[in-house]
């Protein structure tokens, strides 16, 4: 099992709205931004092949912060298309807590994070001991057909607890304040309530409608 102590203390900082990922899962990339390119290449540079994950929090005047909490997935998959663009995987590995960025030389930005709040994450699958799949996943597709999204509807009845519910936090397309809840998430059973709520809001019109 990997413990906090044996992730780096820096890793470098990919600010991207409304994208998360969470422990265990899997988040395809699309990567040809220069700054980011030289961020990749970097990050195969180094043994543990992290990049963090945050949500960037806009404020007046231009500048962009970053929310105190994100995760850091590991680079799993790797390919070059003809134009120079890279299309990558990143395989959640923990969240973190910024402790404050690192001044530097690097194009991108880069965080001294702390792990320890969230070792959880280190461990195996979560459970959801309370979870109705049948309930959850007839909401889903109610909510996917108003999004009009699509989706490989066999293989999300047959993924297990966690995979199924990060697997939805990070596909569907909520207000980057909502995917940050979802990622801050205490529990499995906290994110699919969390989850059933926007995606209830959303079939109802509200303040969480599907943005298209």
């Amino acid at each position: 099992m990997t413990h906090p102590a044996d992730l780096p203390d820096t890793i470098p900082i990919f600010p991207l709205p409304g994208a998360i990922v969470l422990p265990r899962a899997r988040l395809p990339l699309h990567i040809f931004e220069p700054r980011y390119v030289a961020m990749l290449m970097d990050c195969m540079k180094t043994e543990s092949r992290l990049i963090g994950m945050i949500q960037p929090r806009p404020i007046p005047g231009g500048e962009v912060r970053l929310s105190a909490i994100g995760c850091a997935g590991r680079l799993t998959a790797f390919s070059e298309t003809d134009d120079h663009r890279y299309m990558i995987t990143l395989t959640g590995i923990s969240r973190f807590r910024i402790r404050d960025e690192v001044e530097g030389f690097t194009p991108y930005r880069r965080a001294r994070v702390d792990w320890t709040p969230f070792a959880r994450d280190l461990g195996g699958e979560e459970v959801d001991p309370t979870l109705d799949r049948a309930r959850f996943l007839a909401l889903t597709s109610r909510y996917f057909l108003k999004a009009k999204l699509g989706t490989d509807w066999p293989s999300l009845r047959e993924a297990d607890p966690e995979m199924l519910i990060n697997a939805l936090a990070m596909l569907c397309p909520f207000a980057p304040e909502d995917k940050q809840a979802l990622l801050e998430a205490p529990s499995l059973t906290t994110r699919r309530e969390t989850l059933v709520t926007l995606m209830e809001i959303a079939l109802h019109g509200g303040e969480g409608e599907v943005r298209q």
